[in-house]
């Protein structure tokens, strides 16, 4: 039996419109959340992560059959590191989710009447967000690459969703543990926004979580495979092409 992936540049489209989807969700929900709970930032945060939540579920299960659904340029590498893609289309996936996010951020800006484009004036970097950054983007690895490794990757989409939403909750940083999104909030002075010089620290921790992630994984499951790793790509619906 071989699992044959769909062409390159229909997973990179599909990489592309997920990512946008995702900034989408996130800024556009953050902005809504600001117009129609004002000064309730409990609540504003609330529903700006049910809402991610519950996307995440969507995006997941529809482009999950082209591309893997990645939407996050560390986990892309994180699958290349396990031998799950190569490592020239994680460079193309980083590319397609970095224009993606961007996309999305417009999108939503647009679609609430706001400037097309206005960079962030919140700043975040603080020790805090940095350390929230790498726990959250390593626990989202470990939670991906434990699914595949275990079979499991059909319950990836929900376990995502529920991670994320939780996450904005538990770290002081609100879970964005992806850099492609963190570009793409950088285009929006909004409740989701982040203050471009705020940037290169989610950035870097980003990168740190997700080596930590790696560790973990491979401290848990030592026998994991390029095969498992490849799950992640294409448990979600890859076609399966018997041999005679």
């Amino acid at each position: 039996m071989l699992l044959v992936q769909p062409q390159l540049w229909r997973r990179l489209f599909a990489e592309y419109l997920g990512s946008l989807l995702l900034a989408a969700i996130v800024i556009g929900s953050g902005i809504a959340a600001q117009s129609l709970s004002p000064h309730a930032v409990g609540l504003e945060l609330f529903e700006n992560a049910a809402a991610t939540g519950v996307g995440l579920y969507v995006i997941i299960v529809t482009f999950g059959a082209v591309s893997g659904a990645h939407f996050n340029p560390i986990i892309s590498f994180v699958d290349a590191m396990f031998g799950g893609i190569s490592w020239s289309d994680a460079w193309c996936y980083l590319a397609a989710q970095a224009v993606g996010c961007s996309s999305g951020a417009i999108l939503a800006n647009v679609m609430f009447s706001r400037p097309a484009i206005a960079l962030s004036t919140d700043h975040r970097a603080t020790l805090a967000h940095g350390v929230s950054e790498i726990v959250a983007t390593a626990g989202l690895v470990l939670v991906i690459f434990a699914l595949a490794k275990t079979g499991r990757s059909s319950l990836a989409p929900a376990a995502v969703g529920a991670y994320i939403a939780c996450a904005y909750f538990f770290t002081s940083s609100t879970s964005f543990a992806n850099p492609a999104i963190v570009v793409g909030r950088m285009f929006t002075n909004t409740f989701a926004g982040i203050a471009p010089a705020s940037a290169p620290l989610f950035v870097a921790a980003e990168v740190i979580g997700g080596l930590l992630g790696y560790l973990l994984v491979r401290a848990l499951y030592v026998d994991i495979t390029s095969r498992d790793a490849g799950n992640v790509t294409v448990a979600h619906g890859a076609v399966e092409r018997r041999e005679a």
